[in-house]
């Protein structure tokens, strides 16, 4: 059984930082391509970054590049996703997925594996 178990989350201040983590299990790690998404209260889910199984293709958010660094450790099957500079208008609910299935990344219909999620509230 494959389990997503995302954590780091919390209350910060504007302009502040959070480094938020992903731990996996029931899946060979290291085969499968990961995602941040992130979903803010009545809004659709959003892409937030993309990792290849190696960590050498990175892809982010067009609206959110340079604040945001996703990073992997598959020795310990751990998925991160480092935050500077936050603004308000992050706080959502941070997602972790696996199961690529091809297509557009930031899609996730082409996700199989999905974590509950940790709240991140960035106070104004």
């Amino acid at each position: 059984q494959v389990q997503l178990v995302e954590s780091g989350g919390g209350l910060v201040q504007a302009g502040g930082s959070l480094r938020l983590s992903c731990t996996a299990s029931g899946l060979t790690f290291d085969a499968y391509a990961l995602a941040w998404f992130r979903q803010a209260p009545g809004k659709e889910r959003e892409g937030v970054s993309f990792i290849s199984t190696n960590g050498a293709l990175t892809m982010y958010a067009d609206s959110l590049k340079g604040r945001f660094t996703i990073s992997r450790d598959n020795a310990k099957n751990t998925l991160s996703l480092q935050i500077n500079s936050l603004k308000h208008e992050d706080t959502a609910v941070y997602i972790c997925a696996a199961g690529f299935s091809g297509g557009r990344w930031f899609d996730s219909g082409n996700y199989h594996y999905w974590g509950q999620g940790t709240q991140v509230t960035v106070s104004a």
